[in-house]
This record gives structure tokens, sequence and C-alpha cells, in this order.
């Protein structure tokens, strides 16, 4: 091989010596050219990770390209709740989906750029509070209004599953640094999925990255794999030949045994197998925020708007405010955001939220420690970040021939 490139290297150096006189500028320009002549040269040659955006590949660092189309969003199947159904056509424009859920490193290191503080650790906000409770209800003293968030506990033994009161608590000082309560720790879990963080905490995350959240549809596209009308994100087998496929409750909800107490959690984002398009964990671990205010009857709302005009709904962005006709804990129109994908709470018996249908709201500013969230970019964004980020690097070009000149 270093006999038959001898002649090419040869002339490769008689070129840089006739231009040893050149005027800078023209140095500049045949730097730049031979640099991306190498560069297109070694990927050609030798490939180079499409998760990354080297050498103007267009494809944003760790993500993964869903490519649009149509599909069946909701499901009429026997295991279906009735905010599922029914089935209605949709049809979305490609986008591009965060490999994994925002994970503990990623998120602290938006933590320590900004110096930005969660909603779990400031003092909470009444007037929010008070929209999520029934008309009425008293103020707390303003000694209990303290930074905290929500914590699962668990029970010691079964108990009926309609109090979830039971094995939730609010634990002064819980947050994404100490999900567990100020005890706790994330050091060794940099992979893990950030949880205790808000919805507000999630978008403030988005506009620094320069993403959003997926709107809901999005996000059961991107979960069901390419799979259509599949009962899981891997097929309609819940445990096929008998292998776990993703992080969910063990054993009897919501029984911790004292000796195992703390071992229902988060895992590594990439523990579990990935679904057809390359994403992780789109089925339990940690609940994911999306950007739709949650209705229990839009797939309702949106079939009879289909009814009426047939057809398929074009890159739907959900309803314009929330109603949960099936909650007793809250007003039905409390402030609800969408959550998706359950967690490694979720079990068959009680709510099997790890399908790629199921869906739930939750109060956007309540941070809980089975909730994350992971983010998207639309590829005609994409595009155009690309464009502006070719436009400025040109320009900056110019700018150094002109002072080299």
């Amino acid at each position: 091989m270093q006999t038959k490139n001898r002649p090419v290297i040869s002339a490769f150096s008689t070129f840089l010596n006739s231009i040893s006189s050149a005027a800078p500028a023209l140095k500049v320009v045949v730097v730049v050219v031979i640099a991306t002549t190498i560069g297109l040269g070694l990927i050609a040659a030798f490939g180079v990770d499409k998760s990354n955006s080297v050498f103007g590949l267009r494809s944003p660092a760790g993500m993964v390209l869903i490519p649009g189309g149509e599909f069946d969003m909701g499901n009429d199947q026997r295991m279906s709740r009735p905010n599922e159904r029914p089935l209605h056509r949709v049809k979305l424009a490609p986008f591009w989906m965060d490999r994994h859920h925002v994970t503990n490193a990623e998120f602290r290191k938006f933590v320590e750029t900004t110096g930005y503080i969660t909603t779990a650790e400031r003092k909470p906000d009444w007037e929010t509070l008070k929209s999520q409770l029934f008309p009425g209800t008293p103020k707390p003293p303003d000694e209990n209004l303290v930074s905290g968030a929500m914590v699962f506990v668990g029970t010691p033994e079964p108990v009926p599953l309609d109090d979830w009161s039971q094995w939730w608590r609010f634990v002064p000082g819980a947050n994404w640094r100490h999900p567990q309560g100020p005890e706790s720790t994330i050091d060794g879990k940099d992979d893990h999925p950030v949880v205790q963080v808000s919805y507000e905490d999630a978008q403030a995350y988005a506009q620094w990255v320069h993403k959003r959240l997926p709107t809901e549809a999005e996000w059961e596209m991107a979960a069901r794999g390419g799979l259509d009308k599949a009962s899981y994100s891997w097929g309609n087998e819940r445990a096929p030949d008998g292998k776990r496929m993703a992080n969910t409750f063990e054993g009897q909800f919501p029984v911790v045994k004292t000796k195992t107490l703390g071992v229902a959690g988060t895992t590594a984002v990439d523990k579990f197998p990935a679904n057809g398009y390359g994403l992780f964990d789109m089925a339990g671990n940690a609940w994911q925020w999306v950007a739709d205010w949650y209705r229990s009857d839009a797939f309702q709302l949106q079939a009879k708007a289909l009814a009426a005009e047939p057809g398929v709904a074009i890159d739907p962005r959900g309803p314009v405010d929330s109603y949960d006709g099936e909650t007793r804990s809250a007003p039905a129109n409390a402030p609800s955001r969408v959550i998706r994908g359950g967690s490694f709470l979720c079990d068959e018996e009680y709510c099997s939220s790890y399908r790629p249908s199921a869906r739930r709201g939750n109060d956007p500013y309540n941070p809980m420690s089975h909730i994350g969230f992971r983010l998207v970019i639309s590829q005609s964004d994409w595009e155009k970040q690309q464009s502006a980020s070719t436009t400025k690097n040109a320009g900056d070009d110019r700018k150094m021939i002109t002072k080299n000149n």
C-alpha cells in the first residue's frame, strides 16, 4: 500500500511547495479545501458514527430519525383503557428523537452551565398548587410550603389499589439530585434517566439544547418502532421466550419488603433492548413528559373530527386545554400534561402502562421519582439549523480570509 500511494504523496508535496509563496488568502482557501477533501475521503473509506454531526453529516448527535408517514394511533384491543380509544389514523412529518431519556449527566451539565433551579428545589407557589385542589380547600400554613417532591415509598404488605397515597409521599428535600429524599443520591447513576423534573423543567432544558418535547402523536409513532398495532414496543408478547424487555415492577405492586426497600427504581438507559427504530426505554424505566395537554377524551374528540371530515389527522398538536373525566383526586379541568411510556412502577395487574398506546395526565408542576423526559427536533427544523450554521461558518471563513489579507 505504501509503494502504491508514494506517487500520490509526492505529487501532493509538490503541490504544497508550489503554493508556499502564494498570498495568505489563497493559502487559507487551499487549506480549507484540502481539509474538507481529506475529511470526506475518510468518511468514504471508514464511515462515521451517524449519531454525530461530524464533517457536516445531517444527523443530530444522539438522536434517531423517525421517518414519519401514517400509523394507527390508540388502541381498541382488550387490554386498552378508555382514554386510549378509539383507534384513529395519524400522519406525521419526519423528526429526530433522542435515543434515550435525558440522563442525570446531561441534566447536570445544563444545571451547572445555566444555574437553573428546578421546581422541586423551589418553595411551592400556592396559586399554582390551588389549581390542582377542589374549590374551598384552605391554604396550608407557610411553614408547610417547603421544597420537595413526590417519592414512591411502597407498602410492606398488599393493599387495595384504589388509593395511591398509600405508596406515595411528599418528601421535603427530594429533587433530581436526591430522587428518594435528601439522604439519597445519584452518584454512580450518570447514565440513568433524570427524574424529579417537572414539565417546566423539561421545557427549560429543551430550550437550552434547541430541541422540544415530542407531541403525543410523535411519541407514540416512535414508541411503536415500526410495529403498527402491536401490543408492545417489541411485538405482541410481553416476555418473548421469558425475556424481560423493560424495567417494570417485579413482584406484587406496591409491596416493597424491608430487605429490598429502595430497590425499585431506574436503571441505565441502555440496559434493555432498543425498539425497531433504535430507541431505548420507550417502555418502562421512567415516564416521559410530552408536549400535549391531557384530555381523557382526546382520542374520542379526534375521531369525531375525522368522522365529520374523513381522512387522517395530520401532525396533531393535541387539545387546547385539560380535562380528566376519570380523576377523583383533582378537579376535572385542573392543568394536566400527558406523560407516556410507563415506569419501573408499572406491572401487568396495576397499570400496564408500558404499552405504546397507554397514556396518563400529570400536574405539570409536580415532579415525581418516576417521571423523566426525552426530546425531539423536526427534520425541517434540523435542516434550518444546519443551513444557519453553514451560513455562519461561511461568514467566519470570509472574515478569516479578510483578516489574513
